[in-house]
């Protein structure tokens, strides 16, 4: 058990279905917890606790519906060991086959088929069965929320009570006909290999959250002073202090997001970006914990530790993705809530009429309506969506995507329209050298003047002047430099000339041409004239054309010049362009398009985020702002490469096939299945492994989401 604050988790073992995760949600919110949320496959309980006093009695709620909650390192213990599930199944193995088999062998003088030997190996079984699903089914039907297990339990007690009144009300001739022995043993023991096939499975659908978590150092090389001498030694990851020096090499994980001091190194980000190329860093950059270093070693400064990683923060926002549920599970839980009811009623229906309304004999009609309470199945609807969506936000996370919730994957799918802004979202903000015109000098003097007189600029302009101009010769020495905002920069060099470099305005009583970027003057004379183009990102085409072809209409909306909107929608084959617009005035315009059909937008900057809140769907850059990320519901983590955004639409558009497709099953395989049982054509001992392997299916379904071709 885990508690920050008032943000409680509990770790909860014994959960098998989405109906189990609804009883626990209702005892909680019951016990006075608020912002509840139960999540069967992670095994993990959340809300928001205000009297601290309340959590031992909660606990105590939560055993009494047969659950049990265990400590957090309990859970870190038995990882990868066998769940109790497991050994319960293969307790009751052996005595089921036993029975299994000796039913189908009859013989009056045949040990195995003796009553009270049949009772000897089936009541074991039976005790598995009460401590599994008696508990469980009780503590639902307390609290309104019936699970499958109510089924389970009296499909299979029913079973159990009649072969007791079979031994003692029939004589020995007779008596075989009234045991059913083997159908209890049958029933529990493959219901509780369903479980752990479906626990096995759901397992696979939460990798992500464990991949991600991989990446995680338990250690780290920390650099300290020891008599005077300076030591490495290693130290848990848990105690690394912000400001700690730590040492990385080659091989290594980086541990801590931070800052290299020392060293040159080439890092893979893959696993947390998608990115497959090694980015390559050296002093003053930055590195993110979970990292691989490929080659090289560095000493770095940690910035960011613990839960205020990016990693940790990733594994949260993957985390309460998983746990949001899209609007078409609500169809799922508003008939997993009355289905098992609606399933006792038609069993008791069924028993009824085929007795005294068609005269079929009691053990006939008795085993129809046990048949019926076993091969109906609540878990497959509960399993459609969650595991589905698990498996969505897992593979995009993997890729770069960050999707906040089942409901931005489904809202996603369903865009018709995207917008983006232009300055940081389709152009990487930083600007390249389209051409130099130069007036009685020569185009290398005007890059050194560039070059020099630029680095005393923190403008971006001139952050990427200085950058594309890196490597430059120096052989002018300029003093007395200075800048004036909205000026320009001014300098003076050892033989007295005066240069000058800024907008048209310092140029304007000496040309007419206001379309050049900057304008540099000597001695008050225009020398030369430069011309700057915004870099495009990487696959903006490309991604522009897979949503176009995909039926999705492609918006540009910025705050920017018409003519620079225009120049660029026309390079990247972008019809519909809003220019020269106010953060109110993007507002207005994605409401106007949002009323027409579902819209996203993507952008970076703190004037997108109004936009990007009001948009169906929010999507931001991992370079943007903090106000632009906390407002968008998608964040693309390759933030210089838009062909992830593609490749989001095609998960989430998948993603919503694959719950419509589980959904289909889940109440096809219920419609088809319990006429057959009524009918008397499935014996209930099929019914119960049929019933196991509909969870299995509609949980294989969802994992071939993992590896499944997009297009």
């Amino acid at each position: 058990m885990d508690t920050a604050q008032q943000n409680t988790i509990l770790h909860i073992e014994g959960m098998d279905c989405a109906n189990c995760a609804m009883g626990i949600t209702k005892s909680l919110k019951k016990s006075g917890m608020e912002n509840v949320h139960v999540d069967f496959a992670t095994g993990e309980a959340t809300f928001f606790l205000q009297n601290k006093n309340k959590l031992t009695s909660a606990i105590k709620d939560i055993h009494s519906l047969g659950y049990k909650v265990i400590d957090s390192k309990v859970k870190e213990e038995n990882e990868g060991k066998m769940s109790s599930i497991e050994k319960r199944f293969y307790f009751t193995l052996p005595f089921t086959i036993v029975l299994f088999f000796s039913h189908m062998i009859f013989s009056h003088g045949f040990i195995l088929n003796q009553p009270y030997v049949q009772l000897t190996l089936c009541l074991p079984v039976f005790i598995i069965g009460i401590m599994q699903f008696g508990k469980s089914a009780f503590g639902s039907v307390r609290i309104g929320v019936p699970n499958m297990d109510v089924l389970i339990f009296i499909g299979s007690t029913a079973a159990f009570i009649y072969s007791l009144a079979g031994m003692y009300l029939y004589d020995t001739h007779q008596t075989h006909n009234f045991l059913f022995f083997e159908t209890t043993a049958t029933i529990i023991t493959l219901v509780l290999l369903g479980n752990v096939l479906e626990h096995r499975s759901v397992k696979q659908t939460t990798s992500a959250i464990k991949d991600l978590s991989a990446l995680s150092v338990s250690t780290a090389k920390i650099i300290g002073l020891q008599f005077g001498k300076e030591v490495i030694t290693e130290i848990n990851y848990k105690d690394i202090p912000v400001g700690a020096l730590l040492q990385v090499n080659t091989g290594d994980k980086v541990p801590v997001d931070g800052e290299i001091i020392s060293g040159e190194a080439s890092i893979d980000e893959a696993m947390l970006t998608g990115e497959s190329i090694p980015s390559e860093k050296t002093i003053s950059d930055k590195v993110i914990g979970g990292t691989i270093l490929l080659s090289g070693n560095f000493r770095m400064r940690a910035e960011q530790v613990g839960n205020d990683t990016t990693l940790s923060k990733i594994i949260d926002l993957v985390k309460k993705a998983q746990q949001a549920k899209p609007n078409i599970q609500k169809l799922g839980d508003k008939i997993s809530a009355i289905f098992v009811p609606v399933v006792l009623g038609i069993s008791i229906l069924t028993f009824c009429v085929t007795y005294f309304g068609f005269h079929v004999t009691m053990q006939d009609a008795i085993m129809r309506s046990i048949a019926v309470l076993v091969i109906s199945c609540p878990c497959a609807m509960g399993l459609a969506t969650p595991t589905a969506v698990m498996v969505g936000i897992g593979r995009a996370a993997k890729r770069g995507i960050l999707i906040k919730g089942g409901n931005t994957l489904e809202e996603f799918a369903k865009i018709k329209s995207i917008v983006f802004d232009k300055t940081g979202t389709l152009t990487t903000g930083e600007f390249q050298i389209k051409n130099i015109t130069c007036f009685d000098t020569t185009e290398l003097e005007v890059k050194e003047i560039l070059f020099q007189l630029e680095q005393h600029s923190s403008h971006p302009i001139a952050k990427s002047i200085v950058k594309e101009l890196k490597g430059t010769v120096v052989t002018k020495a300029f003093i007395n430099i200075s800048e004036e905002k909205g000026q320009g920069i001014t300098a003076v060099d050892a033989d007295k000339n005066e240069y000058k470099i800024g907008s048209y305005k310092i140029a304007k009583e000496l040309t007419e041409d206001n379309s050049h970027n900057a304008y540099i003057l000597k001695n008050g004379k225009l020398i030369a004239t430069l011309d700057l183009a915004d870099e495009l990102k990487e696959n903006v085409k490309e991604s522009i054309a897979s949503l176009q072809a995909a039926g999705i209409n492609s918006i540009l909306l910025s705050g920017d010049t018409k003519a620079k909107c225009h120049a660029l929608a026309e390079k990247v084959g972008i019809s519909n362009v809003y220019s020269e617009q106010s953060p109110a005035q993007k507002l207005i315009i994605i409401e106007k398009l949002n009323s027409e059909n579902a819209t996203a937008m993507v952008g970076d900057g703190i004037n997108d985020a109004p936009a990007l809140a009001k948009a169906s769907v929010g999507i931001s850059l991992s370079n943007a702002t903090q106000v632009a990320i906390q407002s968008a519901q998608i964040i693309l983590l390759k933030h210089n490469d838009l062909s992830s955004l593609a490749e989001a639409h095609l998960i989430s558009k998948h993603t919503l096939t694959t719950i419509k497709q589980n959904l289909f099953w889940a109440f096809f395989y219920n419609v088809v299945a319990i006429p057959i049982a009524v009918a008397g054509f499935m014996n209930p001992m099929v019914g119960a492994l049929a019933m196991a392997f509909s969870d299995v299916i509609v949980i294989g379904n969802s994992i071939r989401l993992k590896t499944k071709k997009l297009k």
